[in-house]
């Protein structure tokens, strides 16, 4: 029987945050963090693989602060390692495999580097590494096409916006692009408003990622990382990921064709299958 959210759906308070987060399964502990546009919530982004990975481990799909069920967050507060360190030592948590896409790739990259005692596999899906690297094949001339459509959904979170963010996540539009999924995209982003408000807010302050993990330090990585994705992504290009595997050296790629942004929806059951054989045998 497929798990039902609201019955693995958690709240946690840190010392500084309320979070919202998803558990299910035993073993050794998981931690998903979800992306960063409109709406993404731990389960909105894992509702396709927390009961795969949870056959064999420990998963917990957290709502970041900004972001879903968890507290409100303004841009001078956004630091998302700082919050999942919290959230790791509230729950006595003492080191786990961190899977993030896209800004919670970012996130785990960065605690890689500032807290490696605390993780023991890196997995990412799509991250962006910084906006003044080097661009090989994608555009030159600011943020990517994807970002600029999950920015106008932002300030206008309505159904018709999601859809356009939607079929830019992914390849399969006709899949994955349902009226349905539109609605409910838009419905969860209106349903907090103060975190449409404050990500538009501080845009020019570098939300949602204020701070950037260091380049220099991607070479310290010692964990060992499977970095993933979709060789059609049009929010972060590939290159960003081949930057990476050149950058950090236990690190292994795997670009999947005919896959965007979101390779744990687009692909979940390979998704789930690499990530379970990874974290098993490494």
């Amino acid at each position: 029987m497929a798990l039902d959210p609201r019955d693995i759906a958690r709240t946690v308070r840190t010392p500084d945050w309320n979070l919202r987060y998803y558990e299910a399964g035993s073993g050794h502990p998981v931690i998903l963090l979800h992306g960063s546009g409109p709406g993404a919530t731990g389960w909105s982004n894992f509702a396709g693989n927390i009961e795969a990975l949870a056959e064999h481990f420990h998963v917990y799909a957290v709502d970041m602060p900004g972001w879903g069920e968890s507290d409100a967050a303004t841009v001078d507060r956004l630091d998302h390692v700082d919050a999942a360190i919290q959230f790791m030592d509230t729950l006595g948590i003492d080191r786990a495999a961190f899977v993030g896409n896209s800004m919670g790739g970012q996130t785990s990259l960065r605690l890689a580097t500032e807290h490696p005692e605390r993780i023991t596999h890196l997995i990412t899906m799509g991250p962006p590494v910084g906006m003044r690297l080097p661009t090989l094949f994608g555009a030159g001339d600011g943020p990517s096409e994807g970002l600029k459509v999950l920015i106008e959904a932002y300030r206008e979170a309505s159904p018709e916006n999601m859809r356009r963010l939607v079929e830019i996540m992914v390849f399969d539009k006709a899949r994955f692009a349902t009226p349905e999924l539109c609605k409910a995209r838009s419905d969860a982003a209106l349903a907090r408003p103060e975190h449409l408000r404050n990500y538009v807010d501080g845009l020019p302050q570098g939300a949602p990622l204020p701070i950037w993990v260091k380049p220099e330090l991607l070479s310290g990585i010692t964990v060992p990382t499977l970095l993933i994705h979709g060789r059609d992504d049009r929010v972060v290009s590939y290159e960003n990921s081949l930057f990476l595997l050149a950058s950090i050296p236990h690190s292994r790629l795997v670009v999947l064709n005919h896959c965007g942004h979101w390779a744990m929806i687009e692909h979940a059951d390979e998704f789930n299958r690499l990530v379970t054989d990874f974290v098993t045998h490494n």
